[in-house]
C-alpha cells in the first residue's frame, strides 16, 4: 500500500432527487473512517469518492439533465466529500447515450450532458477550493470500445479533469462466443472472425485520436481473470474456442486453486503479452507479473499518466507488488 497514490471508494449512488448518497450506509461509515486514518498515515495519499459504476449508473441521464440538476448534483458531491474526508470525485457513468445496465436511463443528449455535468463539477470543486484553500480532484472511468468514443466528448473532458481512468478490462468475457483474453495489450492473431479483435494498445489510440491527453489517461489493470469451462477443443491450447458456461475469477482464487494445480498449464501469448490456464476443458484468462510489466512499459512509452487496477480485494499481494515493482523501472 506504500506506494499507491490515489483510491477510489466504490460505490456512492444517485438518489431520485439527484443527489449522491452511500452505497452501503452500514459499512460506509466505518469505512469513511478508516481512509482518514490512513491519509493520517500517509498524508500524500489522495481518496476519491467514485459514483455509479454498472450497478448505479441508471439515474446519470437524469442528473444531467437540466442545469437545475447537474447543479444539484455537483453540490451534493461537494458537500458528500467535505463531510467524508475525500479528495475529490470520481465518476463512473456507465455508460452515456447506450449500453449499462437494463435499467439505465438513457438519451441522446447524454453525450453534450455528460461534459456540462463534468463542467458544472470542476466549477463547484473550485469554488470549494478557493473557499478552504485544498485541491479537489475531478476523475472519471471511460469505455474502452468505439461507442464510447463516439457517445462522449474526449476532447472537451481532457480540458476539465484531473485524470481519467480507462477501464481496459473486460475487453473480453463469457458473454463472446470464444474463449478469449480480458485484457490483451496488443490483438493477437487468429484465423476465425466470430468476436471483435480488441485490446488495450487499440483502445489507448482511440482515446488520444479522440483529443484525451496521454498524460491524463491512467490505464486500467484487472486484478481478476475470466474463466471459460467445457471448452469443446485443445486447439490452439484451448484459446479462442467455444465453451459452454463460465464467470469472473479473482487473481486470489486463480493463485489458490490454479497455478497450484499440476492439472492447469500456464501459457503466454506473444502477440496480445498475457497469460491463460488450460487443463483440457477449463480456460482461464488472467493478467500477472509478466504481463502486468509488459503494462507498465507500455505507459512509460506512451507516456500515459499511470496505472490503476480493479480491484485490491481480488487480489494477494502479488500483483499490486509486480505493478509497484514495474511502474518503478
Amino acid at each position: 500500500m506504500s506506494k499507491l497514490t490515489h483510491i477510489n471508494y466504490a460505490f456512492a449512488k444517485i438518489d431520485s432527487s439527484n443527489k449522491i448518497i452511500m452505497g452501503y450506509p452500514k459499512y460506509d461509515p466505518q469505512n469513511f473512517a478508516a481512509l482518514r486514518q490512513l491519509k493520517k498515515q500517509k498524508p500524500d495519499l489522495k481518496t476519491l469518492i467514485a459514483v455509479g459504476g454498472w450497478d448505479w449508473s441508471e439515474r446519470f441521464s437524469d442528473a444531467a439533465l437540466t442545469e437545475e440538476s447537474r447543479k444539484t448534483f455537483a453540490d451534493s458531491c461537494v458537500a458528500f466529500i467535505v463531510e467524508h474526508g475525500f479528495d475529490g470525485v470520481d465518476i463512473d457513468w456507465e455508460y452515456p447515450v447506450q449500453g449499462g445496465a437494463s435499467d439505465n436511463v438513457r438519451r441522446p443528449e447524454d453525450k453534450e450532458n455528460f461534459t456540462l455535468l463534468m463542467q458544472t463539477l470542476r466549477k463547484k470543486l473550485d469554488e470549494r477550493s478557493a473557499k478552504d484553500g485544498k485541491p479537489y480532484l475531478l476523475t472519471f472511468a471511460g469505455g474502452c470500445y468505439s461507442t464510447y468514443i463516439k457517445n462522449t466528448e474526449l476532447d472537451e473532458l481532457g480540458e476539465i479533469v484531473d485524470f481519467a481512468n480507462l477501464m481496459t478490462y473486460d475487453i473480453h468475457g463469457t458473454w463472446d462466443v470464444r474463449t478469449d483474453f480480458n485484457a490483451p495489450l496488443y490483438p493477437p492473431d487468429r484465423s476465425a472472425v466470430e468476436q471483435l479483435n480488441w485490446s488495450v494498445d487499440k483502445t489507448v489510440n482511440l482515446w488520444l485520436n479522440a483529443g484525451m491527453p496521454a498524460e491524463k489517461i491512467v490505464l486500467g489493470i484487472p486484478f481478476y481473470g475470466m474463466k471459460y469451462t467445457n471448452v469443446t477443443s485443445s486447439d490452439q491450447n484451448g484459446w479462442y474456442q467455444t465453451y459452454s458456461g463460465g464467470w469472473a475469477i479473482s487473481y486470489q482464487d486463480i493463485a489458490e486453486k490454479y497455478l497450484t494445480n499440476a492439472s492447469y498449464k500456464r501459457y503466454f501469448h506473444p502477440q496480445a503479452k498475457v497469460p491463460w490456464l488450460f487443463d483440457g476443458s477449463t480456460f482461464i484468462s488472467y493478467d500477472d507479473p509478466e504481463s502486468i510489466g509488459w503494462k507498465a512499459n507500455y505507459i512509460r512509452d506512451r507516456g500515459l499518466g499511470g496505472a490503476m487496477f480493479w480491484q485490491i480485494t481480488q487480489d494477494n499481494g502479488t500483483l499490486l507488488d509486480a505493478l509497484e515493482d514495474a511502474m518503478d523501472r
